[in-house]
């Protein structure tokens, strides 16, 4: 059996190889995004897999699992944006995006890795429409933070929650990997 570290590995692997043919087809288009953009996107990529799995009739041919790809994609977009200073060129080169790609999904990992230790692995007995759920409220908290200008009094800032939607979008992939075997 494959160590969660190891399913981490693979499913962001996957991950980063759509983002590399994607900065190929587009360059880094996605560092004009605002932060409350990212939240914006990564809601709805969240709320349709819930529509898909509440059943409703899909008809986009999209796969939950090219969605839940997305969310990861574009959580790491997210952490990097929070980090590159908006007078960086948007141009950056494919080296330095995979590179800052590569050093967020490092840093995700680290904090799954710790969380999960402490945790006792809990997350492998949670459905998949839990992630989807708990995804969808930290959407709605990092929502919340931006209406706040950024401020929390208590609670962690956006870099925390965006980890963890990708982190719960891993558990969801290596879930339904699991599933589908």
């Amino acid at each position: 059996m494959n160590t969660t570290a190891q399913q981490y590995d693979t499913i962001i692997r996957n991950c980063f190889e759509v983002f590399v043919l994607k900065t190929k087809d587009y360059g880094t288009a996605w560092r004009l995004f605002r932060i409350s953009s990212l939240t914006d996107q990564l809601y709805i990529k969240a709320q349709r897999i819930r529509t898909i799995e509440l059943g409703t009739i899909q008809k986009i041919e999209d796969s939950i699992i090219s969605e839940y790809q997305a969310i990861i994609n574009y959580g790491i977009i997210a952490l990097i944006q929070l980090e590159l200073n908006e007078q960086v060129d948007i141009n950056l080169s494919e080296d330095d995006a995979k590179k800052l790609y590569s050093d967020k999904a490092q840093q995700i990992k680290e904090l799954m890795l710790l969380k999960n230790h402490d945790y006792g692995e809990a997350w492998r007995s949670m459905r998949v429409t839990s992630f989807t759920d708990m995804i969808l409220t930290k959407l709605h908290r990092i929502k919340q933070i931006e209406d706040n200008q950024g401020k929390t009094l208590i609670s962690e800032g956006y870099e925390g929650h965006f980890m963890d939607v990708v982190n719960y979008s891993v558990f969801a992939l290596i879930t339904l990997s699991k599933d589908a075997v």
